[in-house]
């Protein structure tokens, strides 16, 4: 920043002294080109792309199941039994007892 004195104007006014930003000043040089912003936008379109496909839902070897598929409630335990992880929407209370409305 450079400091710039008061003048008298052709009009008679008086411009009183003031800090003056060199950056201000009109240049004759060509500007670059920013490439940021088109780079910006490829990185977001890869970025969104790859989470989007990653979120897919995979297809999962359990096979879907619901308490009206079963008649019993032992039956839908010992479907349960076979692997918890997979049949684990049959245990809606997380007691591993599965469809507890089904009659014994």
């Amino acid at each position: 920043m450079s400091y710039r004195r008061g003048y008298h104007k052709k009009d008679g006014t008086y411009v009183q002294g003031h800090f003056v930003s060199k950056k201000n000043k009109k240049s004759n040089k060509p500007k670059k080109q920013n490439n940021l912003g088109c780079f910006l936008t490829v990185c977001i379109f890869f970025v969104t792309t790859i989470l989007f496909t990653s979120c897919e839902e995979t297809e999962s070897s359990c096979e879907k199941k619901k308490c009206s598929d079963f008649k019993t409630q032992s039956e839908a335990q010992t479907f349960f039994n076979s692997n918890p992880n997979c049949y684990r929407n049959l245990d809606i209370d997380d007691d591993n007892i599965p469809c507890e409305n089904l009659p014994d």
